[in-house]
């Protein structure tokens, strides 16, 4: 299992590319977010931030980035070309974010890598996480990173079982991934490319490629006939 069968670094993050090899398990990412802005030098930013952005430690923002009225930013952390960031978004640390991206109102990203164009616009929660291309959170999907009995995380699979060494781990969402409102992954969850989480489940596990998770058990997505 590799970084490389979920997504593709994109462009927008070439800078941060020697941290995030392609051919190492994609839980191994998370361990490298704090490591890749230890003597990283920030470029030179010009911003004016409205009244109401309270800002701690080196944030990085794109000048197209567009801010709201209100949000909270601490450092570090860097967001990319044309993302929006909404009311009362909560942004606490190690936290890289591609371009044209959503971070929603009163939603909070902590330790965690967004690819390009990743949604998560209303009431969500993304810890300890990793987010692929063009990946989408609906309203009140909630990315859970820690188990109740503060275990480390171990990933099944039906060939292995992985030791990940991690006590925090939220969710790996492939590129095109999608997860229905007020859905809940389980900590130590992945989703291939474009596999759908449906409204409302709790998800445990490895969802394979191009499958829906519903309540009921996994089916498989029938290719549209033109």
């Amino acid at each position: 299992m590799k970084a490389s069968d979920f997504f593709t670094l994109p462009p927008s993050l070439a800078p941060f590319a020697p941290h995030f090899p392609a051919d190492v398990p994609p839980w191994e990412w998370l361990k490298r977010i704090g490591p890749a802005f230890d003597g990283f030098s920030l470029p030179p930013l010009r911003i004016t931030y409205p009244a109401g952005i309270h800002v701690e430690g080196q944030v990085w923002l794109h000048p197209s980035v567009k801010l709201p009225g209100y949000a909270t930013l601490i450092g570090p952390a860097w967001i990319g070309a044309r993302t929006q960031i909404r009311p009362g978004a909560y942004i606490r640390g190690n936290v890289i974010v591609g371009e044209g991206c959503v971070l929603g109102n009163a939603c909070e990203f902590k330790n965690c890598l967004l690819m390009d164009h990743v949604q998560v616009p209303h009431f969500n929660y993304v810890g300890d996480s990793i987010l692929g291309n063009g990946a989408h959170l609906g309203a009140g999907a909630i990315c859970s990173n820690l188990r109740l009995d503060q275990q480390p995380i171990v990933v099944r699979t039906a060939e292995a079982s992985y030791e990940t060494g991690l006590k925090k781990f939220g969710a790996i969402l492939g590129d095109q991934a999608e997860v229905g409102c007020n859905a809940v992954l389980n900590p130590g969850s992945l989703l291939g490319k474009r596999a759908l989480v449906s409204p409302t489940v709790s998800f445990a596990g490895v969802l394979p490629p191009a499958t829906i998770a519903h309540a009921r058990p996994v089916i498989k997505l029938i290719p549209r006939r033109d």
